[in-house]
């Protein structure tokens, strides 16, 4: 069994390879040529999975200043075109979760309710804080000779951070929710389909984002003009998408608001003060999973931490004030430190620590195998596995024999989920935790390149052979 928070990935059908990845002073830019081939008839539908929520607006996708779909800083999402608009009364706030959109448009339509429709994983939405309909034949702003925005809007204060994947706007033609996905006959769970055989229109557009050097060139419409990407680079393309979901930290956690998360919440930030990052989107109770971490900036001697921690002792502990080391808070989990030769494996009352386990660098290469199976955990740096004695001898694919294995305390891995997690722990001082976080979809250079045995993730150093990539995919064969 194994933990995943709102993914909704399956595996079988049509799959999707890539999405960028929006963030701070990103966007990507088009303006139509032309008139549309139906100013009054388009829809658009794109799938996204969100970064951050609730204190920011973070607009998807906008034409002009009359037509757009964003989410708001209250978590529901509005919609509005052809002077209509609705506001949901149903919120989004997995950042987890991959969610499909279709925004339906036809002015031309007797019913007025019917000329602006929306439809999420592919049920209609039909309760709004807030609707108005456009009048009758109202021209549409989506598809005109405005400038078309993906990740902002006109206010260049306000971002999507996020996942964006499989855009594609179709000019002239009202479509639902079965033209882009179906249900799972299996699982129930709405999943994309091949859209590249619908009618796109003259300033239609179907964006893959497989093109890494230049996102906006895979545009398999019809409308010719390419897209301008404002600070993205190859390194913003990811293959976190809404059929092979990658894991995450999720800024909902109760401790993300000490952290500066970005890049996808794969880059997590702390500046002074002591605390814990947790909770992951994928959280295994059982198999072999592996990750690495770029250490990006550690603090001074054993201040910064990474490792992984049983979720179920976060939830006993409900007086956790963010001291690592207080043997009454401590969780029950398994870090180390990213400067100072230090592991250290706490078990709910008390902290063990190995204190000559290796030392790391800035810009070093943490690589953990977690191995739930047999109960064991395995930690490398730039290459090898290292023992408690910090000599190399660590074997993930020892099995039951544990060889070399950072921790074997059963009281740890017990069952319950594992979350990754990361820390800083500055007492009175000052020290800054910057760490990047690879579960397969990676958002750093790689100079190598290593997959798993089933073809998923993109890892500086080998995976150990019977690990996998935490994503939904190696879940469903191996969770």
């Amino acid at each position: 069994m194994v933990a995943v928070l709102g993914a909704n990935s399956v595996t079988g059908g049509f799959e999707v390879e890539n999405s960028v990845r929006l963030f701070l002073n990103t966007s990507m830019t088009m303006t139509p040529s032309g008139a549309p081939t139906n100013a009054d008839i388009n829809t658009l539908s794109f799938w996204c999975k969100l970064s951050s929520i609730s204190g920011e607006r973070s607009p998807i996708f906008a034409a002009g200043n009359a037509a757009g779909v964003h989410f708001r800083d209250d978590d529901r999402i509005d919609f509005y075109h052809a002077g209509g608009s609705m506001r949901t009364n149903r919120v989004f706030r997995d950042t987890s979760a991959w969610y499909h959109i279709v925004f339906r448009t036809d002015t031309t339509d007797g019913t007025a309710n019917d000329r602006l429709r929306v439809y999420i994983n592919g049920v209609q939405e039909t309760s709004f804080a807030s609707r108005s309909n456009p009048d009758q034949n109202a021209n549409a702003g989506f598809g005109s000779a405005a400038e078309h925005i993906i990740g902002c809007n006109n206010d260049p204060a306000n971002y999507f951070n996020g996942y964006i994947a499989e855009m594609c706007f179709i000019d002239g033609l009202s479509l639902g929710p079965d033209s882009f996905g179906e249900f799972d006959s299996d699982s129930a769970i709405w999943r994309p389909i091949d859209v590249s055989g619908l009618t796109f229109g003259k300033n239609g557009f179907y964006l893959e984002f497989k093109s890494g050097g230049n996102l906006g060139d895979e545009d398999k419409g019809t409308q010719t003009a390419d897209w301008s990407e404002t600070n993205l680079t190859v390194l913003d393309q990811s293959t976190d998408t809404c059929t092979n979901n990658f894991c995450t930290f999720t800024s909902t956690d109760p401790t993300a608001g000490a952290w500066t998360l970005s890049e996808g919440n794969l880059k997590c930030q702390r500046t002074t003060g002591t605390s814990i990052l947790f909770g992951t989107s994928i959280m295994p109770t059982t198999g072999k999973w592996y990750f690495e971490v770029n250490i990006g900036e550690a603090g001074q001697s054993d201040r910064s931490r990474v490792g992984v921690m049983n979720y179920q002792s976060v939830l006993d502990n409900s007086n956790y004030t963010g001291v690592i080391n207080t043997p009454s808070q401590v969780f029950k989990g398994v870090t180390t430190s990213c400067k100072a030769a230090k592991h250290f494996e706490g078990t709910g009352s008390g902290v063990t620590e190995y204190t000559d386990s290796g030392a790391f660098a800035d810009d070093d290469i943490v690589q953990f195998a977690l191995d739930l199976d047999n109960k064991a955990i395995y930690i490398g740096r730039n290459g090898t596995f290292l023992t408690q004695d910090g000599n190399s001898g660590g074997d993930p694919t020892s099995g039951g024999s544990k060889t070399g294995a950072i921790s074997t305390n059963t009281t740890i891995f017990d069952g319950s989920p594992m979350t990754v997690c990361t820390g800083l722990s500055v007492g009175s001082g000052t020290d800054t935790s910057t760490m990047l976080f690879n579960f397969g979809s990676t958002f750093y250079a790689i100079s190598s390149g290593n997959a798993d045995a089933d073809g998923h993730g993109n890892f500086e150093f080998a995976v150990p052979s019977g690990y996998f990539a935490l994503c939904s995919k190696n879940l469903a064969e191996y969770g």
